[in-house]
């Protein structure tokens, strides 16, 4: 189901419209998830605050990308189609498509001990951030925040547990490029 909720525009530079679909038969609501997701986009610590990177979310129309909450089985498809084994257990990034598996969606990450809402926000940040040019990263010291585009699903390496990409203080959170 498509969500039928829109919003107006976020962030600077270039916008980038997005829808959200969540998987029939998931008890989810579609507007539901597309707020929380607007929501995690427009936060000053997500993407916009590079101010190159901006964010609209539609209901219909042209879109740029689409954010799909899916089971496991789903996400396994989508992903595995693209090359990708996501092995009923993570996210991807493919084509137009941010694929989000509702298990994580709903569960977190025994990986990641923050606050369910902070997952989701890593799940939104790291898979929009593929989408808008990023590649993985690795942890930059022990006891420092987690890059958003660190795969910390796999582990921390010492690092603490964040789903942003920048801090409050518009400072990017990043760490070595990894391949």
């Amino acid at each position: 189901m498509t969500a039928r909720l829109a919003a107006p525009s976020v962030g600077s530079g270039t916008i980038r419209r997005f829808m959200v679909r969540v998987e029939d038969g998931t008890g989810m609501s579609a507007d539901g998830a597309a707020r929380e997701v607007y929501d995690i986009l427009a936060d000053p610590r997500s993407w916009t605050a590079d101010g190159t990177d901006g964010f609209q979310l539609v209901s219909a129309g042209s879109r740029d990308f689409v954010v799909v909450i899916a089971t496991p089985a789903t996400v396994d498809r989508i992903c595995g189609a693209a090359g990708l084994q996501t092995r009923g257990e993570v996210n991807c990034a493919v084509g137009s498509r941010v694929v989000v598996n509702l298990k994580r969606w709903n569960t977190g990450s025994p990986n990641f001990s923050g606050p369910l809402q902070d997952y989701r926000a890593l799940i939104i940040n790291h898979e929009v951030g593929h989408r808008i040019g990023h590649g993985h990263e690795g942890c930059p010291g022990p006891g420092k925040p987690a890059p958003a585009m660190m795969q910390q699903i796999h582990g921390l390496d010492g690092c603490a547990p964040n789903a942003w990409p920048y801090d409050a203080q518009g400072t990017y959170l990043g760490g070595p490029s990894v391949p």
